[in-house]
C-alpha cells in the first residue's frame, strides 16, 4: 500500500478552528456540499454503570433492601431511606466522599433504583434515621450475613482505616483513642 500526503495542516497543538474552516469549506465545495459550516455537535459524557449494576445485584441478592426497609420503617419520612442508604454505601465503595461529594458523584453515575436525585438534607435525615434504628439494622444485616459466615461467629471487626475524624476536643471513651 502506498501512502501520500494530501495536505499538511501544521502542528496539531497550534491548530485553531479559524485555520481549519477554510479547508473544510473548500472540501465541501469540491464535493458539491453547502459551504456553510456544519453545526458543532455537543456530547455529554457517559454515566458510569457497571460497578453500580454489580453492587445493586449483590445488594438485592443479599436481601439488604428488604432488611433496611423493615428496620427503617416509618410513616413520618417522605423519602425512601433504603434507597438513600444504598446510594451512600455505593458511593463509599466506588468513590468515597462526603455527603456533598456524594451528590456530585450522582451526576456522574446511573444508579439503578434511584428515581430522583436526593437533597443534602435528605441524606442527613437518612443518616439520623439510620443512627436511630442502628440496632435493628445491625440485627437484620447480621441475620442475613450470618449463614454465609462461620456459624461460630462471636466477634466482628470493623475497619475504620478510611474514616476521618476531625476535632481536638477529648470525650470520655472517645473512639479516636
Amino acid at each position: 500500500m502506498r501512502q501520500r500526503v494530501v495536505a499538511n495542516l501544521g502542528r496539531l497543538d497550534q491548530l485553531q478552528d479559524k485555520d481549519l474552516d477554510p479547508l473544510i469549506n473548500g472540501l465541501n465545495r469540491a464535493l458539491g456540499r453547502s459551504a456553510e459550516p456544519a453545526p458543532h455537535a455537543a456530547y455529554n459524557s457517559a454515566l458510569a454503570y457497571g460497578d453500580l449494576f454489580a453492587l445493586h445485584q449483590l445488594w438485592s441478592e443479599l436481601g439488604l433492601a428488604d432488611a433496611l426497609r423493615r428496620a427503617l420503617r416509618s410513616s413520618r419520612r417522605a423519602f425512601d431511606a433504603e434507597a438513600l442508604v444504598r446510594t451512600m454505601v455505593f458511593n463509599r465503595l466506588c468513590a468515597p466522599d462526603s455527603k456533598l461529594g456524594c451528590l456530585e458523584w450522582l451526576d456522574t453515575v446511573a444508579l439503578p433504583g434511584l428515581t430522583e436525585k436526593p437533597s443534602h438534607d435528605h441524606l442527613l435525615r437518612c443518616m439520623d434515621a439510620l443512627d436511630e434504628h442502628s440496632e435493628a439494622v445491625e440485627d437484620r444485616v447480621a441475620e442475613l450475613l450470618r449463614p454465609m459466615l462461620d456459624q461460630q461467629l462471636s466477634v466482628v471487626f470493623y475497619d475504620l482505616t478510611t474514616v476521618r475524624i476531625h476535632g481536638e476536643a477529648e470525650v470520655t471513651n472517645d473512639l479516636r483513642r
